[in-house]
């Protein structure tokens, strides 16, 4: 039972957040359960289609072929996988968690995963094209070209600050999963 209480003490202290909200004002309870019933239904839509691909990239890639192109001796080619899988990702960025597991447990280097994650957030093809089409090319490209390099910055100084023993847990834990 203690277990169960700590693991769970975010979603419990909610449920008595709404509660209370319900008990003070109604209206405001209301709408905090079609909030949280419509963030529910939008991710019961989008991440089963990414469990499967997750599934499929798990039983379809060898290990051998992610460590060679996204390893720790990936280099250049890492980074370019990374931001192409980033980039043509779809969906929100809680997506690419599941998917940044996945590529730990294959083996990816933690700075291209970070990579991956920056790309997924900031540089999909169709958030591009909607700005080319909205805001102007110049805008479009201007944006990609000062994300691209610094999702590469950031990602390295967080790869330099992360002690070595905190990156090999984070894997640790992935590999339990």
């Amino acid at each position: 039972m203690k277990g169960f209480l700590k693991r769970y003490r975010f979603f419990l202290l909610t449920i008595l957040i709404t509660g209370a909200l319900f008990i003070i004002n109604g209206a405001i309870g209301i709408r905090a359960l079609t909030v949280t019933a419509y963030s529910f239904k939008e991710m019961l839509v989008v991440l089963p289609p990414i469990f499967i691909l997750l599934g499929l990239l798990d039983v379809w890639v060898p290990r051998e072929l992610m460590v060679r192109y996204m390893g720790e001796d990936s280099k250049m080619k890492g980074i370019i996988l990374a931001f192409l899988l980033g980039s043509a990702a779809a969906g929100p960025l809680y997506g690419a968690f599941p998917v940044a597991a996945v590529l730990m447990k294959k083996g990816a280097k933690f700075s291209n995963i970070l990579i991956f994650i920056g790309a997924w957030s900031t540089t999909k093809i169709p958030m591009f094209l909607f700005e080319v089409s909205s805001l102007g090319a110049k805008f479009a490209v201007t944006r990609l070209l000062v994300d691209i390099p610094g999702i590469i910055i950031i990602a390295y100084l967080v790869c330099a600050i992360i002690p070595k023993e905190e990156v090999e847990k984070i894997y640790k834990n992935i590999e339990i999963m």
